[in-house]
């Protein structure tokens, strides 16, 4: 007896049109380019620049959160990178007919966005610290995430978790505090 095909659920299917959705508005050149650079921003370049004038224009207060932003950085690499060898999840223009990736991928997997996740667990970190930063930090995480789906290398799915996981661990190392985190730094 064969089995007939099971159904796609919505939720994967809708994952799937809007990444494809957004990844077509990527082909218009200008477009890509700009999520190229943004995207190519979010590699870590914006963050460490960041980080620098922190530290060295934020007096000792700087040098805390730029200290907290590395550590939190490590540890979303470390969970990110062990959530992608636990998930597997095929990217997109690999698993979703008609999406192209317009950039190389750093790694193999989709799930979840290491740049989303990075972006938005710094910003947490950097906000609770400098909150003047809001306008530029918010605006910048929000295409850092909006890059990753528009280029192609990750479903809106992998977004929003990565969105969810990195404001747990922004908020988590807040908790902990540079005095904790840090042995009485």
């Amino acid at each position: 007896m064969a089995l007939s095909p099971q159904p796609v659920p919505e939720r994967i299917a809708l994952d799937g049109r809007l990444c494809l959705a957004a990844n077509r508005w990527g082909a218009r050149r200008a477009v890509g380019l700009f999520f190229a650079a943004i995207s190519r921003l979010g590699d870590g370049l914006f963050w460490y620049a960041l980080m620098t004038v922190l530290a060295l224009g934020g007096g000792a207060r700087g040098v805390t959160v730029a200290l907290q932003m590395a550590l939190t950085g490590l540890a979303a690499l470390i969970l990110y990178r062990t959530l992608k060898r636990w998930t597997q999840r095929p990217r997109p223009y690999r698993g979703c007919a008609g999406v192209v990736a317009r950039v190389p991928p750093l790694d193999e997997f989709s799930f979840p966005s290491g740049h989303t996740l990075h972006a938005v667990s710094f910003s947490v970190v950097a906000l609770a610290w400098f909150p003047v930063l809001a306008p530029l930090l918010l605006t910048f995480t929000l295409l850092v995430a909006a890059s990753r789906v528009v280029l192609g290398l990750h479903y809106p799915s992998d977004v929003l978790a990565a969105i969810a996981i990195g404001l747990l661990l922004g908020g988590a190392a807040l908790a902990l505090g540079p005095a904790q985190a840090w042995g009485g730094f």
